[in-house]
């Protein structure tokens, strides 16, 4: 067992703390509070590389591995998830799918343009009925011979308006149900698509959710991924890669979190020392560090996984599950620790604990990982 990370690794850990700490740490309260979309943020991201770290270089990618995407997404996670969200949706929903499952004419089309933040894209699986049930698809892909029409709903759609490229799960055949569901490429142009208004969130508010509408969406056959049926399957495989990305997102809130508290209790002062001398904030500080370690650890297991092309559903399953809860746990912990102030915007600890609270909902929530986990280990 090597614990070691290589030279690479290092380099993309290093540059990824480097950009969040002098590009998005400036203004990542005012994203917050004006619910701003990182727009030059994420352009930077594109030309640095951080929307396509792990496509092939021959379509535009870094063609790196998934540790080094952990990293990345850990660091950029410390300072603003709002950003990071928009990273995973990127990585791994959007350009790992199309990669893997996408036609050579897809890829070219949209893949290149993708990895490089020239465009955006988003994944639409969630539904107003839809979200942990994902065979319950609404909404409807109707087979015309070279083209579905498109019709339905969905919800809670990240980069849902900042988006030029949308993948979108619909059902083409009800009777077959699960083996029934198509994933189409949709364009954000095409007539009959309408984005609807934008959510006002507890959290990521600087990332754009919203619902998106298609009234008779004609979509050409060209863009369907993989074969007649296969959708339910895409979107499974996609959203089993998703969690790696979103658990180091969630790592990447609780160790902010902890980095914020540490250096506070330092120079915070009670009862004339500082409150780090007090064995009541030492013991939060230690589990604070032994759960972020725990948490890391699972989300490189994962990663590991992932790039060995191993089975890594219950691994993935395991570092989202522990990883948000360790999220939340230790923003609730670090407010505390700042006492009063923690209560204040400008101690960045309160928009870290609402952040916190959607890694365990999106991406599956973690009753829907519990379940994940529980049917691996009972093979």
């Amino acid at each position: 067992m090597d614990f070691q990370l290589t030279e690479e690794q290092l380099a993309v850990q290093a540059a990824a703390r480097d950009f969040a700490q002098s590009e998005l740490w400036a203004g990542v309260i005012e994203r917050d509070e004006h619910q701003k979309f990182p727009a030059e943020q994420i352009k930077k991201m594109g030309e640095l590389g951080f929307l396509g770290m792990m496509v092939s270089p021959e379509y535009g990618g870094g063609g790196m591995d998934t540790v080094s995407y952990v990293l990345a997404m850990e660091e950029i996670s410390k300072v603003d998830a709002s950003c990071s969200v928009i990273m995973s949706v990127n990585n791994s929903l959007v350009c790992w799918g199309l990669e893997k499952y996408g036609t050579e004419e897809q890829k070219q089309k949209y893949l290149t343009k993708l990895t490089t933040g020239e465009i955006i894209g988003a994944f639409a699986l969630s539904e107003p009925e839809a979200g942990s049930d994902a065979t319950s698809q609404s909404t409807t892909a109707e087979d015309k011979g070279d083209h579905y029409l498109l019709n339905g709903t969905k919800n809670w759609i990240t980069n849902g308006s900042s988006a030029s490229v949308y993948l979108v799960i619909a059902q083409t055949d009800p009777e077959k149900k699960h083996r029934g569901i198509n994933a189409l490429i949709v364009e954000k142009d095409m007539p009959g698509f309408v984005v609807g208004p934008k959510e006002n969130k507890l959290g990521i508010r600087g990332s754009d959710t919203h619902s998106l509408m298609f009234t008779d969406v004609k979509v050409p056959k060209e863009n369907r991924i993989g074969e007649d049926g296969f959708g339910f399957k895409f979107a499974m495989q996609v959203l089993a890669g998703g969690r790696i990305g979103i658990a180091a997102q969630a790592l990447g809130i609780a160790s902010g979190a902890y980095e914020l508290s540490l250096k506070y209790s330092k120079e915070r002062k009670a009862f004339g020392v500082p409150i780090s001398q007090h064995q009541a904030i030492q013991f939060k500080l230690a589990d604070m560090a032994t759960n972020i370690d725990a948490a890391r650890l699972l989300c490189l297991q994962a990663a590991h996984d992932k790039d060995a092309h191993q089975d890594y559903a219950k691994s993935g399953a395991m570092a989202k599950l522990f990883a948000s809860k360790t999220a939340m746990d230790t923003a609730v912990e670090a407010v505390q620790i700042h006492g009063g102030y923690g209560f204040v915007k400008e101690f960045h600890v309160e928009r870290l604990m609402r952040d916190a609270k959607i890694t365990q909902i999106y991406e599956g929530t973690s009753e829907i990982q519990k379940i994940v986990i529980s049917r691996e280990i009972l093979k």
